[in-house]
């Protein structure tokens, strides 16, 4: 009891810490021991005393290790824990500052990660993560001015918060002095670090935008930066509040855990959404782009004072994205992305039951039924009332911590709408308000067509047949063709022939990607006319295509993958491995080559690559089923990865193979030569029931 206790104290301490102690900049001087995976720094923050009755003040720091702790200049006393920096003596009321020296080996938030011979080092500190590699605050209600400066090999490019101020040649490295002008939460600092090639232009208020790419990518700028600054202007005209920051950078990294991260001024994302022209067909960095850029107002700027508040970063920023894209696609595009959210939101309604307003809501909840709670309220109080009240909140609480209440007070200073039993239905109730939902979609004409199109469900195809063939011929949004297209899905080709080749001569790929996926049977004859599938400018069409062609026609394989044998596809190289595998288990087919096709796959599934392409590569060779014990090494290594998707995969499989017979033998087998901590994760494996 009395241990619990010290922890309730210390959490309590915490929490009240920034009432009685503002810390208001720090200045962090970083260095690296890459092969430790290590950061070292000097750092030294002013912060001011509020209540002389303090006695120990808090910085949170995760298995640290710290030396020279100074509060003024003097010798200070504290106290080092495993999770907190404690100073106890030499602060006085008012102005103070604290210097010290760290060293911190990080087992998440900072990430060391292979790029060929190269390496890249990146931050995710989400939430309250940034102690484990910078001294910092875990609490998003202290709010500090950080200026970072980061020592590197001079071969690479280091990215920071702010403006870059200086940068500084010492020998073989360089100094890249990074400085902030306003406050934010610890959770936005950041770090990449990597080869990168910089591009950069001014928006309509001349603020810089600066976009990176790894070198080899470079041809991609254009593809995967598209409508950077169409989306920058419309959301300072939109918001009405200028972009507050100094510049605004994006820079893709590998293996990152999620899509993309909204530090303030300086955006990491995916390496996936690093995209040529074929693959902008099927997968954009728009949605991400617009969603992190809104988070710089919304998040950034205004920051939730707590989890029950998170609405207010993730459902604006959802939100704000969507009419972005609704700038750039038009009315159809925005109605039709709310319709897809709303459908997911009402699958999930019975069992997804905790309000958006409560910390342990889902992403969902917080994502997308927080956009839609703001679509509802903007159509009820007026566009130009909503944009009102969105401007008068940013500006108020510009650079604090916020709740809800308070933006809501801002709504009713310029609109009657009743925003208490709004609250109510969208953000203190779970479910979701379907029916509401519905009749603000059927505003839109095109989704009053779709819901129409909806109620054709059970009728024969010979009933609703000219029906979707006039839709074809028509000019309608593409989703109404493509619904069209995939309620005849279980209709006999014979039957539906002449529907499916209209659909065919569309110009616009989702139609035709559509047809690939619902036509998955069909006659000899109409192999060539399938087979264009193959020529499609699109990664998923042809991937669909040619494992539909190799399953219906074997005898014709060879013919097919002749057609794909140059192809890579996506980041993760779908097109590719699905390319080795295919041609590897094809009876006849370049019989010469195929331990060159099997060696190259399993050269995908090592750690040199991004566990994308591993998860692509390894999935297949357990799909081969060749006894292999790399194969199976492979998949243990997977389970100690930093990204959390990679190692579930990892470790499913191992469970599933387990369970087949000499498998266990196997796995047991490479016990004796696996590394120790591969090894103590299999034998947890093995152990399980």
């Amino acid at each position: 009891m009395r241990y619990f206790l010290l922890l309730l104290t210390t959490a309590l301490t915490f929490a009240q810490q920034t009432k009685k102690v503002d810390f208001t900049t720090v200045n962090a001087d970083l260095t690296f021991d890459v092969a430790q995976k290590k950061v070292m720094g000097k750092v030294n923050y002013a912060f001011e005393v509020l209540d002389k009755k303090i006695d120990t003040i808090f910085i949170d720091a995760k298995n640290m290790q710290f030396s020279d702790v100074k509060i003024n200049g003097k010798k200070a006393g504290w106290v080092n824990s495993a999770n907190a920096l404690k100073l106890y003596k030499e602060f006085k009321k008012g102005k103070n500052t604290v210097e010290f020296n760290y060293t911190a080996q990080p087992k998440q938030t900072l990430y060391f990660v292979k790029d060929g011979q190269d390496v890249q080092l990146w931050t995710q500190g989400q939430g309250k993560y940034t102690s484990h590699w910078l001294p910092s605050f875990d609490d998003v209600n202290e709010k500090v001015i950080f200026n970072i400066s980061a020592l590197f090999d001079n071969n690479y490019t280091v990215l920071s918060n702010g403006e870059l101020k200086d940068k500084i040649i010492k020998g073989n490295d360089q100094q890249w002095i990074y400085k902030m002008e306003k406050p934010m939460s610890s959770y936005l600092v950041m770090l990449a670090i990597g080869k990168y090639r910089k591009w950069q232009m001014g928006t309509a208020s001349k603020t810089p935008l600066e976009f990176y790419l790894r070198e080899q990518d470079s041809s991609m700028f254009a593809t995967t930066y598209r409508y950077s600054w169409d989306i920058f202007d419309f959301f300072e005209r939109e918001i009405g509040f200028k972009y507050p920051w100094k510049v605004y950078r994006q820079v893709p990294v590998l293996d990152f855990l999620y899509a993309g991260m909204e530090n303030t001024t300086s955006t990491i994302f995916a390496q996936d959404f690093v995209v040529d022209s074929i693959g902008f067909n099927d997968r954009t960095y728009t949605n991400v782009n617009a969603h992190e850029l809104a988070h710089q107002w919304f998040g950034d700027i205004v920051t939730a004072e707590n989890g029950k508040h998170h609405w207010l970063q993730e459902g604006f920023a959802t939100y704000y994205a969507l009419l972005a894209e609704q700038k750039l696609f038009g009315d159809d595009h925005f109605n039709y992305e709310m319709y897809q959210m709303a459908e997911r939101l009402q699958q999930v309604a019975k069992t997804d039951t905790i309000p958006v307003m409560n910390e342990k809501a889902s992403s969902l909840s917080f994502y997308q039924k927080g956009a839609w709670a703001l679509h509802v309220l903007r159509e009820g109080v007026g566009y130009e009332n909503f944009q009102k009240a969105v401007k008068n909140y940013l500006e108020k609480y510009a650079f604090t911590n916020v709740n809800t209440d308070e933006f809501l007070v801002e709504v009713n200073k310029i609109s009657d709408y009743d925003t208490n039993n709004w609250k109510k239905r969208w953000l203190e109730t779970g479910g979701f308000e379907v029916h509401e939902a519905i009749e603000l979609l059927k505003k839109n004409g095109s989704m009053a067509l779709y819901f129409e199109l909806g109620e054709l469900m059970d009728n024969t195809f010979e009933q609703k047949k000219e029906t979707f063939i006039q839709l074809l011929r028509s000019n309608a949004y593409y989703a109404l063709k493509e619904e069209a297209i995939y309620q005849t899905a279980e209709v006999p080709f014979e039957q539906k022939a002449d529907f499916i080749r209209l659909a065919m001569q569309s110009k616009d790929l989702r139609i035709r990607q559509a047809v690939a996926r619902t036509v998955t049977s069909f006659p000899a004859s109409f192999t060539d006319e399938y087979k264009t599938f193959l020529y499609d400018e699109s990664y998923i069409t042809r991937e669909i295509a040619i494992n539909v062609l190799c399953k219906n026609f074997p005898d014709r394989k060879a013919e097919f993958l002749e057609v794909g044998k140059d192809w890579v596809g996506f980041n993760d190289m779908n097109l590719r491995i699905l390319w080795l595998t295919l041609a590897y288990t094809a009876k006849d087919y370049r019989t010469q080559e195929k331990e060159s096709f099997y060696g190259e796959l399993l050269r995908y599934a090592a750690p040199e690559y991004e566990s994308t392409v591993r998860t692509n590569a390894l999935a297949n060779l357990i799909y081969i089923g060749k006894p292999d014990p790399v194969v199976l090494q492979n998949l243990v290594n997977a389970t100690l990865h930093h990204k959390w998707q990679f190692v579930k995969f990892g470790k499913d499989n191992i469970r599933k193979l387990l369970k087949k017979e000499g498998y266990r033998q196997q796995f047991e087998n490479l016990l004796p030569s696996l590394p120790e901590a591969e090894k103590k994760s299999l034998e947890k494996l093995l152990a399980e029931k």
